[in-house]
């Protein structure tokens, strides 16, 4: 049953008077339920929760960690369809949505429960000692990784289950050994609840200290005070370019900075080579319309830039892209602010010289997302960097480009970007591999033909990539990397093997690979 209160810890708590209520953005009906926002006083009591608990916490065992993980899993599974009813009715998505956002949950938790066993994670580095080297003595040094502290998580707007409250921040943070504060979206208030609830009962059952998760609910005023908290030693966000870098910001003027792990803006460049566009401009633009309208283009890694050479494929590809757009339902959008900011930033876009819009500029109102095609030369693209910037929603512009020189001087231009994809023939790649080098010094990741909608959760994805793209080029937010983020490395010189760590010992009693005198082995230290 969803209450409306904050969770401390354990202990749920509503000691303010500020209510916050929940919508249905389908049809603007206001959910029954009153939630509290959280006082300054609970949110601090939160995080000094999340500090008792980390001494007991990161000393728990991987195994018994594993277990917290995938037993959050079964809980969230146990609530069945009352979760996926919530979270569409908050959002506007359909229920088949959140079949899979809620299996790719909890096959993350899975996932990272998996990673705790492997143990590779650790990255354990062992060099014995030479007692008799000369001119003087090697000590014997031992490094792994080790947990931040307490970690605060921004729910995102646009993955209420994936990237929220026990999305892949959260997940990451608590196999690596952190307690984690969760700071609610605004917009997905009730399922927000449910998944808090369901991470508490998983706390209770595997008798996690308390204070292992709390969730606060409010506005900007909440979140600033968890990122400038002294006890908060990582944050995790899931947002606009906007939002993550006022957190970013704030987090290095306090006086311990701390890492911010934000995932901000992308346009997702696509660049359409000759060879291949020819081939085939009418199927590359219904694939590329569909791409740009799926979950009504709010998706971090929507292809909002569409880069290719002028010629007849070219006017083919976007007679067909805006065609199949133009005839898409408008969709009911995430919230009222993520629909107005569409509409609002698309305006600026298409008012600013050079922009030919293809189709019909039309709003329909209600919450709901209508898509729009347009096209701008590569000159003009090259001059106006209010074009180079993000617009989330069913919204792409295609750069028309003089040749392929052209093309080169667009992916020199960009910003940092989540993906990047090369849509080509390997013909085309051997004409022109000075366009993909380009791309990948501005890309995260970078793909051969498809689309970049869609991350796999899994060992080798990277979703990150250069500013804006995200605060740190380093790390991923999705796949196993991802637990690195909230770990720090720490050596441990000429201790006792009976004073180390478990993964430290001579005799490795967890079985997992480490590094010895640079040789990679499961072996005893000999």
């Amino acid at each position: 049953m969803i209450t409306g209160k904050n969770y401390i810890g354990n202990d749920a708590s509503s000691n303010g008077n500020e209510v916050l209520k929940a919508y249905n953005p389908a049809d603007g009906s206001t959910f029954t339920e009153d939630f509290f926002a959280a006082t300054p006083e609970e949110i601090n009591a939160a995080v000094e929760k999340a500090q008792e608990a980390f001494g007991t916490y990161k000393a728990i065992s991987y195994e018994k960690r594993a277990q917290f993980l995938e037993t959050i899993a079964e809980e969230i599974m146990s609530l069945g369809d009352t979760l996926l009813e919530r979270a569409s009715g908050e959002s506007g998505l359909p229920l088949g949505r959140f079949q899979g956002e809620r299996g790719r949950t909890c096959n993350q938790l899975k996932m990272f429960a998996g990673v705790l066993r492997d143990g590779s994670w650790l990255d354990v580095n062992i060099d014995t000692a030479i007692l008799d080297r000369q001119p003087i003595p090697k000590v014997d040094l031992r490094k792994i990784q080790i947990p931040l502290g307490p970690v605060a998580v921004f729910g995102a707007s646009n993955f209420p289950l994936a990237f929220s409250t026990a999305g892949g921040d959260t997940a990451s943070a608590l196999a690596a050994g952190n307690p984690v504060i969760v700071k609610g979206h605004e917009a997905h208030l009730g399922t927000n609840d449910l998944v808090s609830q369901a991470v508490l009962r998983a706390v209770e059952k595997c008798g996690m200290p308390d204070g292992t998760f709390s969730m606060v609910n409010g506005g900007i005023s909440a979140g600033q005070q968890l990122v400038k908290h002294p006890k908060v030693k990582a944050v995790g966000f899931t947002g606009s370019l906007r939002g993550g870098r006022a957190i970013f910001d704030l987090a290095n003027q306090r006086p311990e900075p701390i890492p911010v792990y934000a995932e901000m803006g992308s346009t997702n460049p696509s660049f359409l080579m000759p060879d291949k566009l020819s081939s085939d401009p009418e199927g590359l633009g219904n694939t590329f319309a569909n791409s740009v309208a799926l979950g009504v283009g709010q998706f971090c890694t929507s292809p909002g830039l569409l880069i290719g050479v002028k010629s007849t494929a070219l006017d083919q590809f976007i007679e067909t892209l805006s065609k199949n757009l133009a005839a898409k339902e408008a969709v009911t959008m995430l919230n009222e602010k993520i629909s107005t900011s569409y509409y609002a930033h698309r305006g600026t876009i298409i008012e600013q010289t050079g922009v030919e819009i293809i189709g019909e500029d039309a709003n329909p109102g209600s919450n709901k997302g209508k898509p729009l095609t347009a096209k701008v030369s590569a000159a003009a693209f090259l001059e106006n960097p209010k074009l180079h910037e993000e617009i989330f929603g069913p919204f792409t512009m295609v750069v028309a480009c003089e040749d392929t020189s052209e093309m080169l001087a667009v992916a020199n231009a960009m910003h940092g970007q989540l993906t990047g994809t090369m849509v080509a023939t390997e013909n085309d790649m051997e004409k022109h591999s000075e366009v993909a080098d380009a791309l990948s010094v501005k890309v995260g990741r970078i793909l051969f033909n498809g689309v970049p909608t869609g991350v796999e959760v899994c060992h080798s994805m990277q979703h990150g990539g250069p500013y804006p793209a995200s605060t740190d080029q380093r790390t991923t937010s999705v796949g196993t990397a991802a637990i690195s983020r909230f770990a720090r490395p720490i050596s441990y010189q000429n201790w006792p093997d009976h004073l180390l760590p478990d993964a430290l010992k001579n005799n490795n009693p967890l079985n997992i690979w480490r590094t010895i005198n640079g040789t990679l082995t499961k072996a005893a230290v000999s």
